[in-house]
C-alpha cells in the first residue's frame, strides 16, 4: 500500500512541477537540450556526449560522476493509441528517498505525462521505458519532443521532488 501511495505521489508531482524541472538547472541538476539524431547505443552516445562509459559533458566533474539522464531518439505509438518512451539513466544515490524517471512528450501544441519508472541508483547505467494510453486527441507517427526528468522525492510527510538531472530532446515517434 505505502509503495502505491509513493508511485502515486511521484506521478501527480512528476505531472504538476514538470514545467518547473525544465526551467534549467535551478536547483544544481543538469539540463541537456539534444539535437534530433543523437542516441545511446552499446553504451556510447553517438554524439559524442558519452564514450567509454563515462559522460564527457560536464557530468564527470572533478573526477566524480554525477547523476546522467538520455532519452533514446525513437519512440512508438501503438494502434491502440499506447504511447512508448524509453532511454537511459545513471545516478549515484537513493538514500534520501525513491527516485524516479518521469516522461513528458510534446508534440504541436499538446503535452502530456508518459508514465514514469523507479530508478536504481547505484551509479551504473540502467534503461528506461514508460508508458502510457493517450487518447482524444491521440499522438500522431512523426515529429515529437521529450522532456525527461530524473528526480528524488524526499522530507517526512508530503515528500518533495528534487530535480537530479532533466533532459529535452527532438524525437521519432514511430
Amino acid at each position: 500500500m505505502r509503495v502505491r501511495l509513493v508511485l502515486a505521489a511521484a506521478a501527480l508531482l512528476t505531472a504538476a512541477v514538470a514545467p518547473l524541472a525544465h526551467a534549467g538547472g535551478a536547483d544544481g541538476h543538469h539540463t541537456i537540450d539534444r539535437p534530433a539524431g543523437s542516441h545511446l547505443r552499446d553504451g556510447h552516445l553517438h554524439d559524442g556526449r558519452f564514450t567509454n562509459g563515462l559522460f564527457t559533458d560536464g557530468r564527470l566533474r572533478d573526477g566524480h560522476f554525477t547523476n546522467g539522464l538520455f532519452v533514446d531518439a525513437y519512440g512508438t505509438v501503438a494502434d491502440d493509441s499506447t504511447v512508448t518512451l524509453s532511454g537511459s539513466y545513471r545516478c549515484l544515490d537513493d538514500s534520501a528517498g525513491p527516485v524516479f524517471v518521469g516522461s513528458t512528450l510534446v508534440q504541436g501544441d499538446r503535452s502530456t505525462g508518459i508514465g514514469g519508472t523507479r530508478a536504481v541508483c547505484d551509479g551504473h547505467l540502467h534503461t528506461w521505458t514508460n508508458s502510457s494510453v493517450v487518447k482524444d486527441p491521440a499522438y500522431v507517427r512523426g515529429a515529437a519532443r521529450v522532456e525527461a526528468t530524473l528526480m528524488q522525492l524526499s522530507g517526512t510527510g508530503l515528500p518533495l521532488p528534487r530535480f537530479l538531472a532533466t533532459e529535452k530532446t527532438d524525437v521519432e515517434l514511430r
